[in-house]
């Protein structure tokens, strides 16, 4: 185990365009950046020390501790970070996507549209709130609905790029349908954009990932027509 107090390893930006390369969204991987050791230590240790440096970082705004309304605050934030907005981050919790047979021989697209998530930017750590519409074409073997909003949710909670989410959805979807005929499309709000910056409230970011079949234009055209399907 490392000592507590050595566990953040802090570093300063070289100079004043270094947010402006943050926000180059090309200068990323497919994977989520971890540290070799993110996960050498367990939740409780964590709960505790980001406890310790969320009261640091309220102490340094000014804030009064004491007052009842604040006193309980950095241990609330430090616990939704660890057990709720990032707990996507351990793979302990990727959620098991169990197969059945396609027993109807149904070879269309099945779609799951308007999955609800909520996510972190990892530029400012502020909520991106958007919804997905996930498709495939069965290969043998179908998934449960809520596997879908489950795998989803995974790869929401952690701090996170919309590209690069959207490619880890329909990445694990084919491993785990075993076929490369997947679609994922996003659309989120960013409050990155909304809260600072611009403070466009009105704009909303859209990504799109698809495989095997739905690289042709007429699977896709009938995608977008599901998914644009009103609810009678």
């Amino acid at each position: 185990m490392k000592p507590k107090e050595t566990l953040l390893n802090t570093t300063e930006n070289k100079n004043s365009d270094m947010e402006d390369q943050h926000e180059d969204h090309h200068l990323f991987s497919m994977e989520t950046p971890l540290r070799a050791d993110a996960f050498e230590l367990d939740d409780e240790l964590k709960i505790e020390l980001i406890q310790k440096h969320f009261k640091e970082i309220m102490l340094i705004l000014g804030l009064d501790l004491n007052d009842d309304s604040l006193k309980g605050t950095p241990n609330r934030v430090a616990k939704m970070y660890v057990k709720e907005m990032f707990k996507g981050l351990d793979p302990k919790n990727i959620p098991e996507a169990k197969l059945f047979e396609n027993k109807f021989k149904y070879k269309n697209i099945l779609l799951e549209k308007n999955i609800s998530f909520h996510s972190v930017c990892e530029h400012h750590f502020v909520p991106i709130i958007g919804k997905a519409h996930v498709a495939y074409i069965p290969n043998g073997s179908v998934v449960g609905l809520s596997k879908l909003n489950r795998i989803v949710r995974y790869f929401a909670q952690r701090p996170q790029v919309q590209e690069r989410m959207t490619i880890q959805i329909a990445n694990m979807l084919k491993d785990v349908l075993h076929t490369q005929d997947v679609a994922v499309i996003i659309e989120a709000d960013h409050m990155c954009v909304a809260m600072r910056g611009v403070q466009d409230i009105t704009s909303s970011t859209v990504t799109a990932e698809y495989g095997g079949k739905f690289q042709d234009a007429k699977t896709r055209e009938e995608l977008m027509r599901m998914i644009t399907l009103d609810n009678k």
